[in-house]
């Protein structure tokens, strides 16, 4: 991966994959396909965080944090009036959304980090201490419980209506902080041929996953299914088959070239242009018009002896000016390097680049695919 910039010229960033053909490269098939069913799990859960340095929520505008203190302190056994607990405005106190990915095969005692992000109006989760939050997954069952001293990267203080802030405060991490209480079921320890699904799908690279297979383990052992699935027969025994999975991932192979493409993101000014870009011949001129109105209002003052009235007239100025157009000529099968070298030369912008792009492809010169997000 190579990065091309010049002060003053093209301000796109522009990640070259591999500009010149460089030797085959084998990838392991754990690169390039997972084991169908053997996924994380994302789990939600919402909770409180207490001692905070004044800078919770709100209750007055934040009504639910209250009442969640409230039905916390009636399952604790603390039972409050009415008038006290209509009068209840905590400041050190949160409301707190907690997310946490469940990895394949957890089993219950065992620990996984935790995101806590604000969902009221507190200013900071700075020295909070989150408490003990049931994190629950799709299906509506508890599978982990979440508690712990909240790790906030940001920093930011105020004084007399001055503030200052570094990075964001109203969502932190606690490592370790949840425990899994219940794993989830999978299909890996059933009888039965498994399947690898493929991260990117090509039907050459599974065509050659299966050779790869089968070559190591005989004939037979895995057929592609299509683009995106490659089934292998596995060992019905479950240290067999765990034997044999950690094997066949180690296994290596020379996935199948990406197709060409151009990825072009119009809000950043971000282009990408993949390996396997080239164009035909063609040649390319492009120019800026620029207009310039600007408007002066001058006063006209009467004599002073007269009887005339002052007078605001405006007086306006237009000009138009189109830069000089700098005419590149590509021959046919152009390496990708030469495109940006010349683009960088004549001092594109961003815009002119994704616009330069766009007209290639229109007229059939760019031999890839153009993806606009």
């Amino acid at each position: 991966m190579a990065l091309l910039t010049k002060p003053g010229a093209l301000r796109a960033l522009i990640v070259l994959a591999a500009i010149v053909l460089l030797p085959a490269r084998a990838d392991a098939i754990r690169d390039l396909a997972s084991v169908s069913g053997v996924r994380h799990n994302q789990l939600v859960g919402y909770g409180l965080v207490v001692g905070l340095a004044g800078t919770g929520d709100q209750a007055t505008q934040v009504p639910f944090t209250t009442q969640s203190l409230l039905n916390m302190f009636q399952r604790l056994g603390i039972n409050m009036s009415s008038s006290v607990a209509s009068n209840l405005q905590p400041k050190d106190l949160a409301a707190v959304m907690v997310t946490a990915e469940l990895p394949p095969f957890s089993q219950p005692g065992q620990t996984i980090n935790v995101t806590v992000s604000a969902v009221g109006n507190a200013s900071s989760l700075a020295g909070g201490t989150l408490l003990m939050t049931p994190l629950k997954g799709a299906d509506g069952q508890t599978y982990a419980v979440a508690q712990g001293n909240i790790v906030v990267s940001g920093f930011g203080t105020s004084s007399g209506g001055s503030s200052t802030q570094t990075n964001f405060l109203t969502a932190g991490t606690v490592a370790n902080g949840a425990t899994v209480e219940r794993s989830v079921p999978t299909a890996f320890d059933q009888p039965g041929a498994l399947e690898l699904d493929l991260d990117t799908p090509s039907f050459g690279t599974a065509s050659r996953i299966a050779v790869r297979i089968n070559h190591e383990f005989g004939a037979g052992t895995a057929v592609p299914l299509n683009a995106g699935v490659v089934r292998v027969k596995a060992p019905a025994d479950p240290g067999a088959r765990t034997g044999f999975v950690g094997a066949l991932l180690d296994l290596n192979v020379d996935p199948q070239s990406p197709p060409a493409k151009v990825v072009i993101d119009a809000r950043s000014g971000t282009v990408v242009l993949g390996q396997n870009v080239t164009l035909g011949s063609c040649a390319v001129a492009h120019g800026n018009l620029s207009v310039t109105i600007d408007t002066k209002y001058e006063t006209s003052q009467p004599n002073p002896l007269g009887a005339g009235q002052t007078v605001v007239t405006p007086s306006t100025r237009i000009k138009a000016k189109q830069a000089q157009a700098d005419l590149l000529m590509f021959k046919p099968g152009v390496t990708l390097e030469s495109v940006v070298r010349a683009l960088n030369a004549v001092g594109a912008t961003p815009n002119d680049l994704i616009a330069i792009l766009q007209a290639m492809k229109q007229a059939g010169a760019l031999h890839a695919r153009l993806d606009v997000i």
